[in-house]
C-alpha cells in the first residue's frame, strides 16, 4: 500500500489541493447562489419550463451543455462532500438546479423539503439578508421530517 502512495505521490498531492480548493471555494459560492434564489422559486407545484432562444441553435446548445456540465460537476462535488468536508446536500440540490431532466423540480422540492437542508439554506439566506424561501403558496417553510 505504502508503494502505491510513493508512486503517485503527484496524485496524491493534486486531489489534495483540489480538495482543499473546492472546500473553500463551496463556502465561497453556496452561500452566493442560495442567497440568490427567488423566495418563492418552490411555491408552484408543477414548474412552467420558460424557454430561452438564443440568436443561432449552436450558441444555445453550447450553454445547455455547459449549464448541465456544471451541474453534473456539483453534484458529484457534493456526494464527496457527503464523506468530505464541506455543504454536500446544498452542494448536490445546486447541481441538480442547474441539470436539466425530467422529473427535476419534483426533486428539488424534495431535496429542500428536508429538515435539515431548509434549516440550512434559510440560515445562510439569514446572513445574506433575504426572507426564507417559501414552500407552498401560504409561505410556509415548515420542513419535512427527513
Amino acid at each position: 500500500m505504502m508503494e502505491w502512495f510513493r508512486a503517485h505521490e503527484l496524485l496524491i498531492a493534486w486531489l489534495f489541493w483540489g480538495s482543499v480548493v473546492a472546500f473553500f471555494g463551496t463556502l465561497i459560492i453556496i452561500p452566493v447562489i442560495v442567497i440568490r434564489i427567488p423566495e418563492d422559486y418552490f411555491v408552484p407545484e408543477k414548474r412552467v419550463r420558460l424557454y430561452v432562444r438564443s440568436r443561432h441553435p449552436l450558441v444555445h446548445l453550447m450553454f445547455v451543455v455547459l449549464k448541465n456540465g456544471a451541474g453534473l460537476v456539483f453534484i458529484a462535488a457534493g456526494i464527496a462532500m457527503l464523506v468530505l468536508p464541506g455543504q454536500g446536500l446544498i452542494t448536490i440540490l445546486i447541481g441538480i438546479m442547474l441539470c436539466d431532466f425530467p422529473g427535476k423540480y419534483r426533486l428539488e422540492r424534495k431535496v429542500v423539503g428536508w429538515g435539515k437542508v431548509l434549516t440550512t439554506i434559510n440560515w445562510i439566506r439569514k446572513k445574506g439578508n433575504k426572507p426564507p424561501l417559501k414552500l407552498s403558496e401560504s409561505g410556509n417553510v415548515e420542513p419535512q421530517e427527513n
